[in-house]
C-alpha cells in the first residue's frame, strides 16, 4: 500500500472549538489530502464543515455521513447548495439510514422501509438542485415523503452546481446494492473487515452495478477502517474494544456480527448497552472479536492488511478507535499519518 495522501479522507474531531477546526482543516490541506468529512453523532455536520470550507481553498467536504430522514430532503438540499456555495464546489453530500433507533428514538423521525425512504430522499433532493431556481417545483407525492411548493419561489440565487456527488453510507449488503443503482459514491462502513469488503462488498457492488448498466468508474469507493496502529497487540486489542461494542450494542447490527460468528457477544453488548453500561459491553468483546473489526497491530501489519484494498478502493478514511483519552487518540492518529500519509 502506497503513501499517496491524495487518497486518504480525514475526519473532523466532533465539539471542539473553532481555532481547533482551523488548524485541523489548513492541517488536511497541507498534507495534500483527498478531504475531510464530519459525522453526524454529536450533531449535524454542516456547522463544522462550512467552517473548514471557509479556511480552505482545496480540499474536499464531505458529510460522512449525514442522517439520510432527521430532516427534510428539502432541507438537506438546501444545506447541501449552501456547502457548495461557501467552498466554492468542493461539497460531497454523504447520506445514509442510520439505524432505526437513532432516527425514531434520538430523532423522532420515522424510519420504516428505509431503503424506500432513501431512494425518495435522494430523488427529491436532486430534484430541488436542479429545478429549486428555475421555479418548475410544483409537488413532490411520494410514499415516504410529500411537499408542496407552488408557493416557493425559488433560491436568491443560482446555485453553484446542480450536480453535487451523492455517497451512499452501508452496513448491509441491500444498502450496498442500492448505492450502486442511485449513487455517486459509495461510504463503505468502518466496521467492515478486509475480508468483509473483498469477499462480499465489493463482489455486490460490481453485481449491482452491471444489472444497473453501470460501470465501476461510475461510483467512488471510499473505504472506512478502524485503525490502531501500536505494536503492543494486547494494549492494542484493549484499545479496540470499545469500537466493536459500540457497534455490537446495536441490535440492527446483530445480522452482521452473526454472520461473522459473533451472535453471542453481540447480544452481551446490547443488554449491555440497554442498561448503560459500556464496560460491560465493552468486556464481552472477545480479543478475536477485536482483531477482526479493528485493524490492528504494528505499522507493517496494518499496512499488510490494507494493503489488500488499495486496488479496489478509490479512497481511503482509516480512523482511530473511539472512547479513548484524548492523548491515547492522539497517539493513534499520528501513527496512521506516520504510516499512510507521509
Amino acid at each position: 500500500m502506497q503513501n499517496d495522501s491524495s487518497r486518504q479522507w480525514a475526519v473532523l474531531t466532533p465539539t471542539v472549538s473553532g481555532d481547533i477546526l482551523t488548524a485541523q482543516a489548513k492541517q488536511v490541506e497541507a498534507a495534500g489530502m483527498a478531504g475531510i468529512q464530519a459525522i453526524q453523532v454529536y450533531g449535524p455536520p454542516w456547522i463544522p464543515l462550512a467552517h473548514c470550507g471557509a479556511v480552505t481553498e482545496r480540499v474536499q467536504l464531505a458529510t460522512g455521513i449525514a442522517n439520510a430522514f432527521t430532516r427534510s430532503p428539502f432541507e438537506t438540499a438546501l444545506a447541501a447548495l449552501d456547502l457548495d456555495m461557501i467552498s466554492g464546489g468542493r461539497f460531497v453530500l454523504g447520506l445514509g439510514p442510520s439505524i432505526q433507533a437513532w432516527t425514531e428514538g434520538f430523532y423522532g423521525s420515522p424510519y420504516g422501509q428505509p431503503i424506500s425512504r432513501l431512494r425518495e430522499t435522494v430523488e427529491i433532493i436532486r430534484l430541488v438542485w436542479q429545478k429549486g431556481h428555475t421555479g418548475e417545483l410544483e409537488r413532490y407525492e411520494g410514499k415516504h415523503w410529500q411537499h408542496d411548493w407552488t408557493t416557493y419561489l425559488g433560491s436568491a440565487a443560482p446555485p453553484l452546481r446542480t450536480d453535487i456527488p451523492i455517497w451512499l453510507g452501508a452496513n448491509q449488503m441491500a444498502m450496498v446494492r442500492c448505492a450502486a443503482e442511485i449513487g455517486d459514491g459509495l461510504f463503505g462502513h468502518p466496521i467492515w473487515s478486509v475480508p468483509w469488503t473483498l469477499e462480499h462488498a465489493i463482489p455486490t457492488l460490481e453485481a449491482a452495478l452491471h444489472k444497473a448498466g453501470r460501470q465501476r468508474s461510475d461510483i467512488h469507493f471510499n473505504a472506512w477502517y478502524w485503525v490502531v496502529i501500536n505494536p503492543d497487540r494486547t494494549e492494542a486489542l484493549e484499545d479496540a474494544r470499545a469500537t466493536v461494542a459500540f457497534y455490537a450494542g446495536m441490535i440492527q447490527y446483530e445480522p452482521f456480527f452473526t454472520a461473522h460468528g459473533f451472535q453471542q457477544e453481540a447480544r452481551a453488548c446490547q443488554a449491555a448497552v440497554e442498561h448503560k453500561d459500556l464496560a460491560v459491553a465493552v468486556k464481552a468483546v472477545t480479543d478475536e472479536m477485536a482483531a477482526t473489526f479493528v485493524i490492528l497491530g504494528s505499522a507493517d501489519e496494518v499496512r499488510q492488511k490494507l494493503g489488500q484494498v488499495w486496488d479496489v478502493a478509490d479512497s481511503f478514511t482509516l480512523v482511530a478507535p473511539i472512547t479513548l483519552p484524548p492523548e491515547k487518540m492522539l497517539f493513534y492518529i499520528n501513527n496512521i499519518a506516520e504510516t499512510f500519509y507521509c
